[in-house]
């Protein structure tokens, strides 16, 4: 169990001759393999933010080969997968920028056709952990009716100071009973099974903004989700992400989500709803002001 006064790592930039994407030309397909990690592959939607890319990638630090595939979203100029150690990086451009819920629908589309059996997410600028991959594959290989694996997350600032840890249950029921009432699985920290994510339909544009609570809650209409009770993810609070910048949205399409998955006979469904209610009307940086409060690390702790 870590401590929530963890700091987020400091990383180097990284160096070397990129590889992928070139003037416009496809570098090469991943393919999965037989290695420990050879049949996962870590899948991040890109819109520029190159820097802030490599930056992420650079933290990855496992015994196996990592495979990532980056959806490269219409950035300008195009996202060029940078060398890294142990990573083997392809860069799927699309025509022009359609959303993150078109990217990751691609993404897991073409993680599909290259053969591989897990999606691990993360966006750009957050940091994960040492051996993380290797952790959640490990978990689901042994508990077959997981679709979806999540971890506790450091939230950071863009300085990478610790602002609070969020420490989801781990347990599939209380997943299920608490889905509405607090941020029970950190989409950023997931592992996904990619047969069970198509077989519900894959993301999708219905509920923009939370295309994530969307895919959470259809997977666990015929699957369990779950969560590694330990730190997996520093998780960077950007105030110009998709929280802060298209958060009426967000909140609006939670609205629509918790009234279709309502029940009645759940008393943190209506306390869900009622806190989404509160969200809805309370400006962004009073909100977070009382979150960084409530789950700011305690002197002692």
């Amino acid at each position: 169990m870590t401590n929530s006064s963890a700091s987020a790592p400091t990383l180097p930039a990284s160096s070397g001759a990129p590889h992928g994407l070139t003037d416009g030309l496809p570098g090469p397909m991943l393919r999965a393999s037989d290695d420990t990690l050879g049949d996962v592959a870590v899948l991040i939607p890109a819109y520029n933010g190159q820097a802030e890319l490599e930056r992420t990638l650079a933290s990855f630090s496992e015994e196996a080969p990592v495979n990532v595939l980056i959806v490269d979203d219409g950035s300008t100029p195009p996202i060029v997968a940078p060398a890294l150690p142990n990573l083997t990086v392809e860069v799927l451009r699309m025509a022009q920028n359609g959303g993150i819920e078109k990217a990751l629908q691609t993404g897991i589309d073409a993680l599909a056709a290259r053969g591989f059996r897990y999606a691990a997410r993360i966006d750009t600028g957050d940091l994960t952990v040492p051996h993380r991959l290797a952790k959640q594959r490990a978990y689901l290989q042994a508990n077959p009716r997981v679709a979806g694996l999540g971890m506790w997350t450091q939230v950071v600032s863009l300085a990478g100071e610790p602002l609070f840890m969020l420490t989801p249950p781990a347990a599939p029921a209380a997943i299920r009973r608490m889905r509405f009432y607090r941020n029970c699985l950190a989409h950023p920290s997931m592992m996904l099974r990619i047969e069970a994510v198509r077989e519900v339909g894959n993301y999708r544009a219905d509920y923009r903004s939370a295309e994530d609570l969307d895919l959470f809650l259809r997977l666990m209409e015929r699957h369990d989700c779950a969560n590694l009770p330990e730190l997996g993810l520093y998780y960077e609070l950007n105030e110009g992400g998709i929280s802060a910048t298209k958060r009426h949205r967000q909140i609006t399409s939670t609205l629509r989500l918790q009234l279709r998955y309502f029940n009645a006979g759940n008393l943190y469904d209506w306390l869900g709803l009622a806190k989404n209610l509160l969200h809805f009307v309370m400006p962004y940086r009073a909100l977070r002001a009382v979150k960084r409060r409530l789950l700011a690390p305690r002197a002692g702790q």
